[in-house]
């Protein structure tokens, strides 16, 4: 039983910084990609961030590049996204997902964890 749960969300001014964490459970954690993938009030999915199992290959949406840094324990089971400069247009619920085969396709996905931006 494959469980995803965000946490670490919630109302921050712009400019300040948050760091998203995801326990990751029922799986081997360490055998496959992950992603944060986010979804703002009235919009559709946003992929925003992407990891290989070993955690030495990442990628960025434009949107988020130079502000976020995703990262993982593999040891804890762990992935995290690493929050800063934070601006209104990243007021979202962020979402970590499980990629089927290293192909940016996910089959599982955690609750959401929801991050405001507002002053």
């Amino acid at each position: 039983q494959v469980q995803l749960v965000e946490s670490g969300g919630g109302l921050v001014q712009p400019g300040e910084s948050l760091r998203l964490s995801c326990a990751a459970s029922g799986f081997t954690f360490s055998s496959y990609d992950m992603a944060w993938v986010r979804q703002a009030p009235g919009k559709g999915l946003e992929w925003i961030s992407d990891i290989n199992s070993s955690g030495g290959i990442t990628y960025y949406a434009d949107s988020v590049k130079g502000r976020f840094t995703i990262s993982r324990d593999n040891a804890k089971n762990t992935l995290y996204l690493q929050m800063n400069s934070l601006k209104s247009e990243d007021t979202a619920v962020y979402y970590c997902a499980k990629d089927i085969g290293s192909v940016m396709e996910y089959d599982y996905w955690g609750q959401g964890t929801r991050v405001t931006v507002s002053s």
